[in-house]
């Protein structure tokens, strides 16, 4: 009964009015933005390793680390496989489509959050819950913001947790034979130390792992593609023919593979679902444009780096199928839609890592040059390697949404006492680490479909929000490039709204003003 009525939300939330508007909504507001995302293409990486740093807030690196950190997880393996299963070779390109495009949600909603954002306790927080109640003025706003950061907590440190660390219990027993309960207790113990520390463990843990994660599977698929040069610009076509139903096979699964390709690159990227600004908030800049240019191109990095190193990895090891045995297409949604995603082993088992098997045969079968026979019980190199890279991907995303969790428990108990806000915070940690326990010991084919709802969720609670607000991070830009432009190369943009405008930007109007003053008074 619960499953049923859980499968009719799920099948409202992820209805094809998100699907088409998340594409919607990046191609209206990159033409907003004269395409920024192309524009701005160098500036995005000076700015990543040029933002400033204080005992408040994290620097633009540690911020766009710890953004990554919950952008590259398991949907960087799971979800591309798992697109291209479904939706075939052409679901990539619409992931790219959904990556290029989200670039500028990404940069509304994280600009958003560093306009609106608070100093509290000595630290910044932020996020649309805190852009939701400062930009819709009144009642509204406030009931808005509440039911975002209601549904973000239970989403973020109940629902999705299980999802990660289930990946990788189950790859790391299939690698190396490490029982699940032995991960579960690693996990809980490293995962306890590092939250119990606060943001800057986080930001820290996530800064030294992230870029060497990243780096590490995409030079992986650099050599497997070397290996494989010659078969690339065949796959390039395949993925543009097919995405376009311009190749037989796949022609009959045209609307399946738009979905599919537009719901995993959300799943992957989160361009848009509300998760990428709370990062964003804690960076120290003195414009919100920067933080905003430098989140957009996490979007990237995330999608048409390590979501396509992965797709070729898969496609030039031939291991999908989107057609029956006698040739004829077939939609595969219905196949994996209610019982998650999974892979079944030769024992019987399923494997709940999200086809994380897929892929391992994938790499191994690159490496030998392709195969178009997909095996579950192959293994190699790319078992252990894909065992390794989802412990990674997946841990840090579970540090990711923790911090998440975090910044709307602070803001639904602001305007508590420090010790009530502290007791639901240490509630949340506790139930976020037996989420992370419960999901790496047991196979709850349930939670797949939770967690698409809670990110579903999220992304309109959202989407809606940054349509209504998101002529304050657009005027941020052009006051921005302004800047730039009357100031030259090597001066610092310095944001000042007008307080009749954005009478609620406080930090912006009353706090950093006050510590720019502070800072030139030592100087003299």
């Amino acid at each position: 009964m619960f499953e049923s009525f859980l499968t009719w939300i799920y099948d409202i939330v992820w209805s094809k009015p998100l699907v088409y508007g998340l594409l919607l909504t990046g191609i209206i507001f990159s033409l907003m933005m004269r395409f920024f995302q192309v524009r701005h293409f160098k500036e995005m990486i000076r700015l990543m390793f040029h933002g400033e740093k204080s005992p408040t807030g994290i620097s633009s690196f540690q911020a766009i680390a710890l953004s990554l950190a919950g952008r590259v997880g398991t949907g960087n393996i799971v979800g591309v496989s798992t697109a291209i299963f479904i939706g075939g070779p052409g679901a990539v390109f619409w992931m790219w489509a959904t990556a290029f495009l989200g670039a500028s949600s990404a940069f509304i909603e994280s600009t958003l959050g560093q306009i609106y954002k608070r100093e509290e306790k000595g630290q910044y927080r932020g996020g649309p819950a805190f852009y939701i109640e400062s930009g819709i003025k009144g009642k509204m706003g406030k009931i808005y913001g509440l039911i975002f950061a209601v549904v973000t907590v239970v989403s973020v440190g109940l629902l999705l947790p299980g999802v990660q660390s289930n990946a990788i219990a189950s790859s790391m027993k299939n690698a190396f034979n490490i029982q699940p309960w032995i991960i579960a207790i690693a996990l809980a113990i490293i995962l306890g130390l590092i939250i119990f520390g606060g943001i800057k463990w986080i930001a820290n843990a996530a800064t030294a792992i992230v870029p060497f994660m990243a780096i590490a599977y995409i030079l992986m698929a650099v050599i497997i593609i070397f290996l494989n040069i010659e078969q690339v610009p065949a796959l390039f076509a395949l993925i543009f023919k097919s995405a376009f139903g311009l190749q037989a096979a796949f022609g009959g699964i045209f609307g399946a593979m738009i979905e599919i390709g537009v719901k995993r690159g959300l799943y992957s990227n989160e361009a848009g679902q509300g998760t990428g600004p709370h990062a964003a908030a804690a960076a120290e800049v003195s414009h919100p444009a920067k933080q905003g240019l430098v989140q957009a191109f996490s979007v990237y990095v995330d999608t048409l780096f390590v979501c396509t190193a992965t797709a070729l990895i898969i496609l030039l090891s031939g291991t999908y199928n989107v057609s029956s045995n006698n040739g004829e297409t077939t939609d595969k949604s219905n196949l994996i839609k209610d019982n998650g995603i999974f892979v079944e082993m030769s024992n019987g088992d399923k494997d709940y890592s999200g086809t994380a098997m897929y892929a391992q045969a994938g790499i191994d079968k690159a490496f030998q040059g392709g195969s178009y026979h997909f095996d579950p019980a192959f293994s190699g190199i790319g078992s252990y390697f894909i065992a390794c890279a989802l412990f990674f991907f997946a841990f840090t995303t579970i540090l990711a949404y923790y911090y998440i969790a975090e910044t709307n428990i602070s803001y639904l108990t602001r305007k508590r006492s420090k010790n009530f806000s502290f007791f639901w915070i240490n509630v949340t940690r506790i139930v976020l680490i037996v989420a992370t326990i419960y999901g790496a010991v047991k196979t709850a084919d349930i939670a797949w479909m939770m967690g698409d709802l809670g990110v579903g969720m999220m992304a309109w609670l959202n989407i809606i929000a940054i349509w209504i607000l998101h002529k304050p991070a657009i005027n941020a830009l052009k006051d921005y490039e302004q800047q730039k432009k009357q100031l030259g190369s090597g001066k610092m943009a310095i944001y000042k709204p007008d307080p009749k405008k954005l009478p609620q930007a406080t930090f912006w109007l009353h706090d950093y003003p006050k510590r720019l003053k502070e800072e030139e008074n030592i100087k003299s």
